[in-house]
């Protein structure tokens, strides 16, 4: 029978997850430290180590590197902190596994079952991790990018990140460089969609002097530049087609030349690729290639938008209202229970960077240490109220247009003018005048847009 230790301070924890393991037919044994495990290794080993990260004395991280440099495991690491430093770290210094608290027994036993059928994960040389990384996050989705990092950022593979506009994908670019083998070279970055299409050939692969107009001298590439290190190719989707065969070769062969060169270029360059768009769907329309996707999408990242992690918005607000208080000098600030709520209930059509955006804007605009819920009046209500409606126009633009129906300009037109008209009259009594003047319109408007509109309306006759 295969002995697992269990290494944890938490003595309720260690209680659930040996009773787990024992009824799956494992013989457990426990400790509250670091220590009590190492001063256990005088008498034996353990088939398999679950170990919390923070203990008192030593901590997991340090007890997993002197365990795998001596051939001891496989080890699994838990923590209920699962930012990218913390996560990396682990999975660069040998573990098999990285679990987040609270865990599931289910999802534990069977990160227990899987290890110790394996029993021949690839040893990665330590590093020393790095602090500080921009992203942030604590619910289920962010845990499981943050587990997606530690565990890809060690090896050489091209990464694809998805996700919508503002959702962070630079910032899981730079994690992965910063976490890898590769951090103590360049990390270079290229917006493919904010280059023009011209140009784009030179930024990436360089030009010799005179290789068109206004190339006077030899100007190296993002490729050149990016030797030895990362190189983030964010938009990717919106890659000419053209380039998009060129860039495959370079990814194929690691050969390229420069624009009007002649020498034959060699680079070791690591690809990490971001879109917004469904790659899939681009490929089926014809503008993107096949090939050249599953060159790049060999570990995807799936980035969720804020909606979808609405429990990291607490979070994410006061590191950027705080964040924002420090950046431009300002006293500091908090947000009121209230305002918080009205924060949390926004929809975030912009993702994470919109949220960065307001707090920003509050920071500067509030005028008190406490943002209340009447600071977000004209910035975060009325903005959620316009999302909504907007949004619901454009689904029904969309439905029309899909229906195949014409003059929909002239229809939605008519319709707004009409709902406005209706709830400024209902909202004034019926007084004209007051209407015209809370739509900031003038009366006769009014009455000549009252007149079209019970023109236009269908008899009920």
């Amino acid at each position: 029978m295969t002995e697992i230790w269990i290494a944890d301070d938490d003595r309720g924890v260690r209680f659930v997850l040996a009773e787990a393991l024992r009824d799956a037919g494992h013989g457990v044994r426990e400790f509250g430290s670091g220590d009590a495990v190492r001063a256990a290794l005088s008498e034996g080993r353990p088939g398999l180590l679950l170990t919390d990260v923070r203990m008192p004395g030593e901590d997991g991280l340090r007890l997993l590197e002197d365990l795998t440099s001596r051939g001891i495991g496989p080890v699994i690491v838990m923590s209920a902190y699962t930012d990218v430093a913390t996560t990396a770290a682990a999975y660069r210094a040998g573990a098999a596994d990285y679990i987040a608290k609270p865990f599931d027994l289910d999802q534990a036993v069977e990160a227990v079952e899987r290890a110790l059928a394996t029993l021949a994960d690839v040893e990665i040389p330590a590093v020393a991790a790095t602090d500080g990384h921009a992203l942030l996050g604590e619910s289920p989705a962010m845990r499981e990018v943050f587990r997606l990092i530690g565990r890809v950022a060690a090896s050489d593979l091209n990464v694809l990140i998805t996700g919508e506009t503002g959702t962070g994908k630079e910032l899981v670019a730079r994690a992965l460089h910063d976490e890898s083998a590769r951090r103590g070279h360049p990390y270079v970055a290229l917006n493919t969609a904010a280059i023009p299409s011209e140009l784009l050939e030179s930024e990436l692969f360089g030009h010799e002097a005179g290789a068109f107009t206004g190339a006077t001298r030899r100007h190296a590439g993002r490729f050149e530049q990016a030797d030895g290190g990362t190189l983030f190719l964010d938009e990717i989707g919106d890659m000419p087609i053209a380039l998009q065969t060129r860039l495959l070769r370079v990814l194929a062969g690691g050969e390229f030349y420069r624009v009007g060169g002649r020498e034959l270029m060699r680079g070791n360059v690591r690809i990490i690729a971001a879109t917004h768009q469904d790659l899939d769907a681009r490929v089926a329309s014809g503008h993107f290639r096949a090939d050249l996707k599953h060159r790049l999408d060999v570990v995807r990242i799936a980035l969720p938008s804020l909606r979808q992690r609405r429990a990291d918005i607490p979070l994410l607000a006061r590191h950027f209202l705080a964040a924002a208080a420090n950046e431009l000098k300002l006293p500091p600030k908090r947000f009121s229970r209230g305002a918080m709520k009205l924060i949390e209930q926004r929809d975030y059509p912009g993702n994470v960077r919109e949220l960065e955006n307001l707090c920003r804007r509050l920071a500067v605009i509030a005028p008190g240490p406490e943002i209340l819920a009447t600071d977000l009046g004209d910035v975060a209500a009325r903005d959620t109220r316009d999302a909504d409606w907007t949004d619901a126009l454009r689904r029904w633009v969309e439905d029309a247009l899909a229906q195949g129906e014409t003059e929909v300009h002239a229809r939605a037109r008519d319709a707004l003018d009409r709902t406005l008209l209706q709830a400024a009259l209902i909202a004034n009594d019926g007084h004209r005048q007051h209407a015209a003047a809370a739509l900031g319109v003038g009366r006769n408007t009014l009455t000549r847009k009252l007149g079209a509109s019970r023109k236009r309306r269908p008899s009920t006759e």
